[in-house]
């Protein structure tokens, strides 16, 4: 399973690669594997303001609904339209293609309170 090490990720299987003030967040490979085939996102409007542990929206897949928990608080800037019409990304490329949201981070202090690789992949015993 592969958990890149530039991204910190949260226990609730989340990601974040911080570009700037920006934060692409999405779902681990991990979390993609659990839920199986993704059918349907539902992200946030652009403008939405998140907040650090909150969810912000949800993914259905073939075995669950899950809710989607914010890394860190900010703005919604951008979603990830592909996911409307091909959810799938998230299952093929978790760490690319497939990421959710792009948010302006409002405290970077908030990104301490996330996992390295190492320390996620001892969370989920991988």
């Amino acid at each position: 399973m592969n958990f890149p090490e530039q991204l910190k990720y949260t226990k609730d299987h989340e990601w974040i690669r911080v570009e700037g003030a920006t934060g692409i967040v999405g779902i681990t490979e991990y979390a993609q594997g659990e839920l199986g085939d993704v059918v349907f996102v539902e992200l946030p409007a652009i403008g939405t303001r998140v907040k650090q542990g909150e969810s912000f929206g949800t993914i259905e897949a073939v075995k669950a609904v899950s809710d989607l928990f914010a890394p860190v608080s900010g703005e919604v800037i951008e979603i990830n339209s592909q996911l409307e019409k091909t959810p799938e990304l998230v299952n093929r490329e978790p760490y690319n293609g497939g990421w959710l949201i792009k948010i302006t981070i409002a405290a970077m202090s908030e990104m301490d309170a996330l996992l390295p690789a190492d320390t996620y992949r001892e969370l989920i015993g991988k």
